[in-house]
């Protein structure tokens, strides 16, 4: 392996970043992975500990990503990204680190990480790329509203087609329709140019910048939203929820399958535990008292 590396350490959904002292000579003040020089991945795991407190045995080598190579002004050296998880977050930051943080990788671009402030191309996003080597981020696609199943088809259809794009399988690692969101898709990707890809729209919306690549949009994938997406704007979405969330004592129905199918009602009581609603049919000659499942009413208007 490289002799220079930086490793990202994981746990659960988080990524740990460790902020150098000020008194630092390449990177001063800037966040950080774990940066060190090594032979072996056994080096590497010792390396982390040493860093960071966190027990050796509760680190796991999980996998590297390719080598780049930094300038670091006297010299060009070579560094490759190496993916460490670890199963415990106590962290004891030593040596040239001076504080830690485990953060969203969402929110990455948030902070001003090492490469930054070296004289190279997109040194700002260098350190974000060599994660997302070894990770992934979520980006968020805007689609036609009503649209979002059959951009989301046609993603997976492009991906495992017979065409150039399944050459993208490795950097798309998921396509996430939620049922509650209109107009938007999620998608779990190593870099946003591997999304815009996939819908046809490298280069983003500037069309001189799209300028003699050979791509075709897909229909009612209008854009993808700039910059990575934190892991907290999907997780509601990805929560189970009771077919009564959202229905209160007093709220105006329709009723929207079964006999009664567009009557209105007005809801006297919500059993949760059983994902149904009692109402009352008050357009009814005669009013009447109805059991029904949650997800058969649609709320039409809602009590102050």
């Amino acid at each position: 392996m490289t002799e220079a590396f930086v490793a990202f350490v994981r746990h659960e959904e988080k990524l740990l970043l460790m902020r150098r002292n000020k008194s630092d000579g390449d990177f001063p003040a800037l966040w950080d992975g774990v940066w060190g020089v090594a032979d072996t991945p056994e080096e590497v795991l010792a390396r982390v500990a040493e860093s960071t407190g966190l027990p050796v045995e509760s680190l796991h080598y999980h996998s590297t990503g390719p080598e780049r190579g930094i300038d670091m002004g006297r010299s060009l050296v070579d560094v490759m990204p190496i993916l460490v998880v670890s199963s415990s977050d106590e962290v004891e930051v030593s040596g040239r680190y001076s504080e830690h943080q485990w953060i969203d990788p969402g929110e990455l671009q948030k902070y001003n990480c090492i490469f930054s402030n070296i004289d190279m191309e997109n040194a700002h996003s260098l350190f974000r790329e060599m994660y997302g080597s070894v990770g992934s981020f979520l980006y968020i696609v805007k689609t036609a509203i009503g649209s979002e199943q059959r951009v989301a088809d046609e993603m997976y259809a492009r991906l495992h087609g017979s065409g150039s794009l399944t050459a993208l399988q490795g950097d798309i690692m998921s396509i996430l329709h939620p049922t509650g969101m209109r107009g938007y898709l999620f998608i779990e990707s190593s870099a946003l140019h591997h999304v815009e890809k996939l819908i046809g729209r490298s280069g983003g919306r500037d069309p001189a910048a799209r300028r003699g690549l050979n791509q075709t949009p897909l229909k009612n994938a209008k854009t993808v939203l700039p910059g990575e997406a934190p892991l907290a704007d999907i997780l509601p979405y990805l929560e189970p929820k009771a077919v009564t969330a959202g229905i209160e004592v007093g709220c105006i129905v329709e009723i929207v399958t079964g006999a009664f199918k567009g009557e209105k009602a007005r809801i006297t009581s919500v059993a949760e535990s059983k994902e149904e609603v009692s109402m009352e049919l008050y357009e009814q000659l005669i009013p009447m008292t109805v059991n029904m499942r949650g997800d058969h009413v649609r709320v039409i208007e809602r009590i102050e």
